[in-house]
């Protein structure tokens, strides 16, 4: 998962959780029913998260933990994540490689108000190989278009991997990722709402299509 920081003149505290009934990454199928809790802190562009999903309907679904680090000039967001997932190697403090779990992701994006554009690329630990079976520092591309209508906040996105990765199951450059999402915060009380979306995901390469519904709890 991608964290983006807002300047800020003091430190602001990010808590909650999703609830989705199915994960779905990129374009990519990574789980059933799910739980996901963040935390977070920004402060002046500076943000510092903590991600995770658990399955809650099947046991069989990995466990993920993700620390984000990303800062913010202007338009231009630049950051790493550390990605972990409970298999190959359910040691969190394996960082051997050929051993590890855990996945090193740069990524940089620029927000032109009417569009965002990113890439992103692994740059250390379980990363995929190419058609050559050599390292593939796979990497992801994604133009995302935010818009208003009939009262709901819509994202509209479209995403490819740009070359062979056993880590996307691609052997070439890939459309994965064909997205529409529409949030609507529900009022609870004067000063708590439920925000609510649906998300319809098509992944042309791989011919799957999702709906994914959730929600958000935080503070």
């Amino acid at each position: 998962m991608s964290v983006a920081a807002n300047a800020q003149s003091k430190v602001e505290v990010d808590l909650g959780a999703d609830l989705v009934n199915q994960f779905i990454w990129r374009g990519l199928d990574s789980g059933h029913a799910s739980i996901q809790p963040y935390l977070g802190l920004n402060w002046k562009g500076l943000s510092v998260s903590a991600w995770g999903s658990v399955g809650i309907t099947n046991s069989d679904d990995a466990k993920e933990l993700d620390l984000n680090v990303f800062y913010t000039a202007g338009p231009l967001t630049v950051g790493i994540t550390d990605y972990w997932f409970d298999t190959p190697n359910p040691n969190y403090f394996a960082y051997k490689a050929h051993d590890t779990s855990h996945v090193f992701e740069g990524a940089i994006s620029y927000d032109f108000n009417v569009l965002s554009l990113s890439w992103q690329t692994i740059f250390a630990g379980n990363d995929g190989v190419n058609n050559d079976g050599k390292r593939a520092y796979s990497s992801y591309a994604e133009a995302l278009v935010p818009f208003q209508l009939g009262g709901l906040d819509w994202e509209g996105a479209m995403g490819l991997v740009p070359y062979a990765s056993s880590f996307y199951g691609t052997d070439g450059i890939a459309l994965t990722n064909i997205s529409l999402k529409a949030t609507k915060a529900i009022p609870i009380t004067e000063k708590f709402s439920l925000p609510i979306y649906g998300q319809l995901i098509g992944n042309p390469y791989h011919k799957k299509a999702y709906f994914v519904f959730g929600l958000t709890v935080g503070i």
